[in-house]
């Protein structure tokens, strides 16, 4: 395989990058907030991840560290998910219940460009950690609130994860088979696509700072991410009382966009919804009645047919291979495609040429494959420098930079502070 090689760099040192040079402090845990922390973090800004230290009868950390399935080799039993979703970070244990460890954050807020956290509405006030008090020292702080329905509003206070999420904000209605009970994707994808919309927030307000020199909360609610993704579901209601439902595997009023079977009892993905390209696909299927006829020549007339015209694309497909299939689309110029297992992610050639898989090395020396970081500059491109740290590995070197000699550190440590 031709992958690039992510080689253990020192942590803190200066990274080529975009975002080199800013300062990021995440207090998240799982996967929204972290997931926005190691979106920056690859594109070079220095994040220092605070998490809870390990005491007798319980292991300290971000909960994600033992999600899923675990390094093999690691004694500690650590996830193989946590290399990927805390690399290039700075793991430092804090316990924020205590007065010292608030000051410890209150302190590397003072330094900080970006603060993420996605704790339940109220949790950093309760903590003495509030933007009120974050921002007296630095005014330009920018405050990243991830949660599950927002800083305000009658839900605030209940506890909102990325499945729930996914159902308020219209996802799980819309996906599925219409004879059974919605499904959701096999992702945490709720999460996923909070944590874009707060580096969207958080570099939104970078630019506004640069402009007035202040900084501002970045308030994120899981289920308005998601929400934002539901395209012209409320116009349509609005409009025309009109509820999206689940509608299996096509794209509703969008024809022919949907998944076929093939005659080795596979399926192959065709898009043909263009004026054009729906008439190359008729005519690469011997279907030249419907590539001519002018109540399907626009989108709107294909849309009222769309039994019809996904009828005539699977009794083609139904007759060839999936890679018969492809190839004739290819020839044709029309959108398709295989749906790809992640076994075939890592066999692919356009994965391999755009360096989609990179293999990093764990501080054992196991490698291990991971997805690059996207997306992709031309000229301050992301990277791996090092893959999730290990519990509280850099706390003491953090601590230093703060100030904090060697006997303090210590006596923190002595006091389940760090």
């Amino acid at each position: 395989m031709n992958e690039k090689v992510a080689s253990p760099a020192t942590p803190g040192a200066s990274a080529a990058g975009p975002l080199a040079g800013l300062r990021v402090l995440e207090l998240g845990q799982l996967i929204a907030g972290p997931f926005a922390g190691r979106m920056m973090a690859d594109f070079g800004a220095d994040v220092i991840k605070v998490e809870p230290p390990a005491r007798a009868g319980a292991e300290g950390g971000d909960p994600l560290r033992k999600w899923r399935k675990l390094h093999p080799d690691d004694p500690s039993g650590t996830s193989l998910w946590w290399s990927v979703q805390a690399r290039n970070k700075r793991s430092v244990t804090v316990d924020l219940k205590a007065k010292a460890g608030q000051q410890i954050v209150r302190e590397l807020a003072a330094r900080a460009d970006i603060v993420v956290e996605n704790f339940r509405p109220g949790a950093l006030e309760k903590w003495g950690l509030g933007y009120e008090q974050l921002s007296a020292a630095n005014p330009g702080l920018i405050l990243v609130r991830l949660s599950g329905y927002g800083q305000t509003g009658p839900y605030r206070d209940r506890p909102g994860f990325g499945a729930i999420a996914e159902s308020m904000g219209g996802m799980r209605y819309v996906t599925g088979f219409p004879d059974r009970p919605p499904v959701r994707m096999n992702l945490s994808i709720g999460d996923s696509l909070a944590a874009l919309h707060a580096v969207i927030g958080a570099l939104m307000a970078l630019h506004h700072r640069r402009e007035t020199g202040k900084g501002q909360v970045v308030d994120v609610a899981l289920y308005e991410a998601v929400f934002n993704m539901m395209e012209s579901t409320l116009p349509e209601f609005d409009r025309y009382g009109i509820v999206r439902e689940r509608t299996g595997t096509n794209l509703t009023g969008i024809v022919p966009s949907n998944t076929y079977p093939t005659a080795d009892g596979r399926h192959i993905v065709i898009g043909g919804n263009g004026d054009s390209i729906f008439k190359r696909l008729m005519r690469a299927i011997g279907r030249d009645d419907l590539a001519d006829d002018p109540g399907l020549a626009n989108n709107a007339g294909r849309a009222a047919r769309a039994q019809e015209v996904d009828d005539a694309i699977a009794a083609w497909t139904s007759a060839h291979t999936l890679d018969e299939g492809l190839a004739v689309m290819e020839a044709a110029d029309v959108p398709s495609g295989r749906i790809y297992s992640v076994a075939d992610m890592v066999d692919d050639p356009q994965y391999r040429a755009r360096g989609m898989i990179e293999r990093a090395v764990l501080a054992d020396g196991t490698p291990l494959a991971m997805p690059a970081a996207v997306p992709k500059l031309s000229d301050t491109p992301g990277a791996t420098r090092w893959p999730g740290p290990r519990l509280g590995e850099h706390t003491d070197a953090v601590l230093a930079e703060l100030g904090y000699d060697a006997a303090r550190i210590a006596a923190l440590r002595a006091d389940g502070v760090i």
